[in-house]
């Protein structure tokens, strides 16, 4: 499946060669602006009735934020997505689409067959800051950090723990420092500010490890 590609900045989602962005090809039905600057792109398109559909890159922000949002009534032919990648991990091949209310259901069926044809997988969630899988995953990651700060257990103990218990391939405190503590410190504080919950709020050691890498 053809699409046009844009690239915004340095791509999260793609930062290597993909099938997707091979499948580049001028003046498609289908535009997607890729990168940590998509959504000025979308901003500066003069065109974007052309298309059928156009998919931002996100971040950790909403899609309304380049859109618009008007009384709950917000949704064109134009979705977010974001492929789910967990700090500097290499990305995964779940890619999470962004619809808004009343997004028509043929765009969000075109995002999810462009993207499966290619070899991803696709999950759909509504408008919210840090969509599905962060919104899940980062308090239980925070949650085994301050187990650990509080003495609970060991670091190889809680590990091993969640990995024998609940057949978890990898435990929580490995997980993260293999893939950044640093890393889930940013993506949590930006749940936390936009949510203010605090199962959020960046634990200690991530903030330590944030803090380190910024010297």
């Amino acid at each position: 499946m053809k699409c046009t590609i844009q690239a915004a900045g340095t791509s999260r989602s793609f930062p290597t060669a993909h099938p997707l962005i091979e499948a580049h090809e001028a003046n498609t039905e289908i535009l997607v602006l890729t990168g940590e600057n998509a959504g000025q792109a979308y901003a500066e398109l003069s065109d974007a009735d052309r298309y059928r559909l156009i998919l931002i890159e996100l971040g950790d922000e909403c899609l309304g934020v380049h859109t618009g949002e008007s009384r709950g009534l917000e949704g064109s032919q134009v979705l977010g997505f974001a492929r789910f990648r967990l700090g500097h991990a290499e990305p995964t091949p779940l890619v999470e689409i962004v619809r808004q209310p009343v997004t028509p259901s043929e765009s969000v069926s075109l995002a999810q067959a462009l993207f499966e044809s290619h070899g991803l997988k696709t999950a759909v969630c509504g408008d919210f800051p840090g969509r599905i899988v962060n919104r899940l995953v980062r308090p239980y990651y925070n949650a085994a950090l301050a187990k650990l700060d509080s003495g609970l257990a060991t670091a190889d103990d809680l590990d091993l723990t969640l990995k024998l218990g609940l057949g978890y391939p990898e435990g929580p405190i490995e997980l993260l420092e293999r893939t950044g503590l640093a890393e889930h410190c940013v993506t949590t504080e930006a749940l936390y500010r936009a949510l203010g919950d605090s199962a959020y709020a960046p634990a200690r050691r991530a903030q330590v490890a944030l803090a380190r890498s910024q010297r």
